[in-house]
């Protein structure tokens, strides 16, 4: 009979991290019948039922104990899970114990629907929870199960604000519990991260993470020479630990995890290190860019929007070696000439200001395309960063060489237990499976959704869009609710606000600009007549309060005014509104000049351009196409992160041939 594995080997604390390893043929079909029948027995939400109703039945007896009882029964029930290797019944006494802390602590007693819902993440799950049903609350009962077992658990979430607004929020129920928790953010010292990651519970993001591991295995690194190894196991274990920052990746739970592991699959991460500046390196990059200027697109180079990479023709390989003769020797190579031309047209029409980064202090700094946040610390490499920095007129950075690189795909498969909640998994649910063998359960609304769409409207130019988007803010606000206008980039965002602005209209700005203010912002966001204009920063996971005035009124009005990349990031930004049973509307007002269709072909929109705009089946067709160039986008990344899967397995064996760390 098929018996479930413990949820972590008695080993794990001797193996920081998974071994990835290739299997044979047999070992890897043989791994797939049992993934298989384990999807099939803990993959679904009907396997939950009766622990949850275990998990009832304790609920009485930890009611009447005191808090000092309630936090020694918490370390009687760790011992227990322990050596039992997480038996179920030990498993639902546990969560029945955080959730009579929970509702003393905080006020807030997790619905079965949360229980349901922290078991599927308990035992390796995506669950698919609507926006606005408490994944924070939820995921304290796998997180403080876990940590009083012994085992070190990391929840993982898309930005520092998240990071630290859960913790701060769910900081009280760990400890009553007589657990540490610390957040680990940007901007913290090596001697602050390293107290952090001691707790037994951590909050932080997914680049504060990988960072962090890619910075202890340079450390690790360093000292991988034969005499070396020996020289420190004499010295003792105490010499290489002084320096490393995360003890393990025992267990994680990702809050937003499509973002992690989908959308945020094909970025590198890439720790680098600066180098001797060359002092012929400034000129050839200014060179570099009074070339590119030279050429034009279509007839020396293509553009492909989608993967973001520029590609030199023959006419324009055979100008740039025209022009190269009389810039010195550093040109004479060919592939060196035609990189350089390469990165300088990248520099030139796939970065622009406010859109890819912005311009703070004199200095180039990148915004996150995901979560529309700044990161101040983070470079491109190759050159690109130094050519941006020349065409804006900045002061020049000093060129890196890449110590460590990794990507979030085989980040995470080190880890020995994963698990993840969103509000949008549905559409990945095959592609979380077959990469990560983590199947995806739904969890049902514990209020019925109340949230109402409006038809879209299709603008036939940008400069349309936003006067009609000013309009139906004004109109909204006479119904004395509060207005989310969410935009795809800061110079969007701007532009609107200029727009809202003409028009009297008084409103708030949260873009990358305006990331230091981003709590106050969104506290207010909720009260009668607040707009909000926000990029993606207002997107995943934040919770706009609303007055009760607003309420009443009809809740909050989310507007998109173009679509995303992929349509699980519009469902984000919709399910702003109408959270846990509040009123709540939608509505998308649209161009078919948005960035998002360059992924199509303009004869599409040259037919539609035959009909009268003013007709419905224009309006139809339109939004149909701005579907069919998300669609393709979608595709496009999924191919991506195919193709890098396949990389990262062909490295895999390369370092096991070569007997390295894998």
């Amino acid at each position: 009979m098929y018996k479930r594995p413990a949820i972590l080997p008695r080993s794990h604390i001797l193996r920081p991290q998974k071994k990835l390893a290739k299997k044979s043929l047999w070992d890897t079909a043989l791994t797939r019948v049992l993934m298989l029948l384990n999807r099939w027995r803990f993959g679904r939400l009907s396997s939950y039922q009766s622990t949850l109703s275990l998990i009832q039945g304790y609920a009485t007896s930890f009611s009447i104990e005191s808090d000092k009882q309630l936090r020694l029964q918490g370390r009687h029930l760790g011992v227990a899970l322990r050596r039992s290797e997480f038996d179920t019944r030990l498993v639902a006494q546990t969560f029945a114990l955080v959730r009579e802390v929970s509702g003393r602590q905080l006020g807030m007693r997790h619905f079965d629907t949360q229980l349901l819902g922290g078991l599927a993440l308990f035992f390796g799950n995506i669950t698919e929870m609507q926006t606005g049903e408490g994944k924070t609350l939820t995921a304290t009962l796998p997180a403080a199960t876990a940590a009083l077992a012994g085992v070190q658990v990391h929840v993982i979430t898309v930005n520092d604000y998240l990071a630290r607004r859960d913790c701060d929020e769910m900081r009280i129920v760990y400890e009553a519990l007589g657990l540490s928790v610390g957040c680990v953010v940007q901007g913290m010292s090596h001697d602050e991260r390293k107290a952090v990651y001691a707790c037994d519970i951590v909050y932080c993001t997914n680049k504060e993470l990988v960072f962090d591991y890619l910075k202890d295995q340079i450390e690790i690194d360093k000292g991988r020479h034969a005499l070396q190894l020996h020289a420190q196991r004499l010295k003792g274990a105490e010499a290489v630990a002084e320096k490393i920052l995360i003890k393990g990746l025992h267990f994680a739970i990702i809050d937003e995890v499509d973002s992690v592991l989908m959308d945020e699959a094909i970025t590198p991460l890439v720790i680098s290190a600066t180098v001797p500046e060359n002092e012929r390196e400034s000129e050839v990059y200014q060179q570099a860019l009074a070339v590119a200027e030279t050429l034009v697109e279509k007839t020396h180079f293509n553009i492909d929007y989608v993967k973001r990479s520029v590609s030199l023709l023959q006419a324009g390989e055979q100008l740039a070696k025209e022009q190269a003769e009389l810039l010195g020797p550093f040109w004479r190579g060919r592939v060196r000439r035609i990189e350089l031309v390469s990165k300088a047209l990248s520099a030139l029409f796939l970065f622009h200001k406010d859109e890819q980064y912005l311009l703070r202090d004199n200095k180039v700094q990148i915004i996150d395309q995901h979560t529309g946040r700044v990161m101040p610390d983070r470079t491109w490499e190759k050159g690109l960063h130094q050519l941006i920095e020349f065409k804006e007129g900045c002061e020049l950075t000093k060129p890196r060489v890449t110590l460590e690189k990794i990507s979030y795909q085989r980040f995470f498969r080190f880890y020995h237990h994963i698990a993840g909640m969103t509000g949008t998994a549905s559409e990945v649910e095959k592609e979380l499976w077959s990469i990560y063998q983590l199947p995806v359960i739904t969890i049902p609304s514990y209020r019925k959704n109340r949230r109402v769409s409006f038809k879209a409207k299709v603008c036939h130019s940008i400069d349309d869009k936003w006067p009609l988007i000013a309009n139906a803010v004004s109109d909204v606000l006479d119904q004395g609710r509060a207005v989310l206008v969410g935009t795809g980039s800061v110079a969007s965002s701007e532009r609107l606000s200029a727009e809202l602005i003409e028009q009297g209209i008084c409103h708030q700005l949260l873009n990358a600009k305006q990331d230091e203010d981003e709590a106050d912002i969104i506290a207010a966001a909720g009260q009668s007549g607040a707009v909000t204009i926000a990029t993606s920063m207002a997107g995943r996971g934040t919770d706009i309060k609303l007055a009760d005035s607003v309420a009443q009124a009809g809740g909050l009005h989310v507007i998109l005014t173009e679509l995303q990349e992929s349509s699980r990031i519009d469902r984000q930004l919709e399910g702003r509104c109408a959270r846990m049973g509040d009123n709540g509307s939608v509505e998308r007002i649209v161009s078919v000049e948005d960035a998002i269709t360059e992924n199509l072909s303009n004869i599409w929109f040259q037919l539609a351009a035959r009909i009268p705009q003013q007709h419905q089946l224009n309006k139809i067709i339109s939004m149909q196409l701005l579907r069919m160039a998300q669609k393709i986008l979608e595709k496009r990344h999924l191919k991506m992160r195919s193709t890098l899967l396949k990389i990262d397995e062909r490295q895999d064996e390369l370092l096991a041939f070569a007997g390295k760390r894998i």
